[in-house]
């Protein structure tokens, strides 16, 4: 059987998607890049945003015209919402419960990069948020797990090393409660070889001077950091259930920039979140200004059922989303 994956999300959808696939080549079926020449479609998907819930329905239509062509099988995964699953349930033959298996060898989708989970899961309940709803709580691999597919990664060829999670730095070894992150991330470094060590995403609340000194010192640390910062604004960052302040955020960024004076450092942003109103949304452009980031992901917010914030009231147009969101893009091409 010819198999073809569908990935849509974030980094961890995409170190799923490479297990899914090594577990479906145990059962000998083949890949193959066209959708067309398909038997079996597996579609991976991500809620953080309505607009990647829509694309689903928008396949759905595709693989009715392709079931009159030809007999396949189509089977949704991934980060689900239990309310989208009831309405998408029908468009396709099965559904896969999203359950990550470490004990999967993944089947790296390119030589040169590996993606390596190193937990799964959150606990953070950010207001905003899907992941701690469709993921569960946070649970996390074994260290000694997660070198050994590092070693095996390295000795294969791969030259970048991501380790993901909702936030790294929650990482605990369940087998050892003293091995957190910043350790984690010593004993990755410590592995020979000539490669990048990269990983995403901390969260501002407790990345720890522990992490920072063992940054600065790593041999592999590829100097870039992804650190999201959400809004600009103390209220805003509340109503997001973010706890660290504005202020916190920028004595942590220059903590990292004094020690690592060449990082390249990028975020994750939210506009038009429930209540920000223009002067709230000033202190985000300070706060870009300020920063100086070489990459921003802005996101227009999105309600998504289930959430906290899913109560407010949405009542920045999306008009002015948009606008919001291009000042920041322009603020970042300026400085990145």
């Amino acid at each position: 059987m010819k198999y073809h994956i569908i990935t849509y999300g974030c980094q961890m959808n995409k170190a799923d998607s490479e297990r899914i696939a090594s577990s479906l080549e145990t059962k000998r079926h083949k890949p193959v890049q066209n959708i067309n020449e398909a038997d079996l479609i597996v579609v991976n998907m991500c809620s953080i945003r309505q607009p990647a819930v829509d694309r689903i329905y928008g396949l759905i239509q595709k693989f009715k015209k392709l079931k009159t062509k030809k007999k396949i099988k189509t089977i949704l995964t991934g980060c689900v919402l239990k309310t989208d699953l009831n309405k998408l349930r029908k468009g396709f033959d099965s559904v896969w419960d999203q359950e990550v298996n470490f004990d999967c060898h993944p089947k790296y989708d390119s030589s040169k990069t590996a993606y390596i989970p190193i937990s799964n899961g959150c606990n953070n309940f950010c207001s905003y948020c899907v992941v701690p709803y469709v993921r569960g709580p946070l649970t996390c691999r074994d260290h000694k797990e997660i070198i050994k597919e590092m070693k095996e990664a390295i000795k294969k060829g791969v030259k970048d090393v991501w380790l993901l999670g909702q936030n790294v730095n929650d990482y605990k070894s369940p087998k050892n409660k003293k091995i957190n992150f910043s350790k984690l991330f010593k004993l990755a470094d410590e592995i020979p070889g000539k490669f990048k060590l990269s990983f995403m995403s901390p969260n501002p609340k407790n990345f720890s001077d522990e992490l920072i000194k063992n940054l600065a010192k790593s041999k592999h640390f590829s100097k870039y950091l992804n650190l999201p910062v959400q809004s600009g604004d103390n209220i805003i960052l509340k109503k997001m259930n973010r706890p660290y302040t504005i202020e916190k955020y920028t004595d942590l960024v220059k903590k990292i920039k004094k020690s690592i004076p060449d990082i390249k450092l990028s975020t994750d942003i939210i506009v038009g979140f429930p209540g920000e109103t223009k002067k709230q949304f000033e202190n985000t452009k300070k706060i870009f200004k300020n920063m100086k980031f070489n990459v921003a992901h802005v996101s227009k917010y999105s309600p998504r059922i289930g959430t906290a914030s899913f109560k407010l009231k949405d009542d920045v147009s999306f008009k002015e989303k948009k606008r919001r969101e291009q000042i920041l893009i322009k603020l970042v091409n300026i400085h990145g």
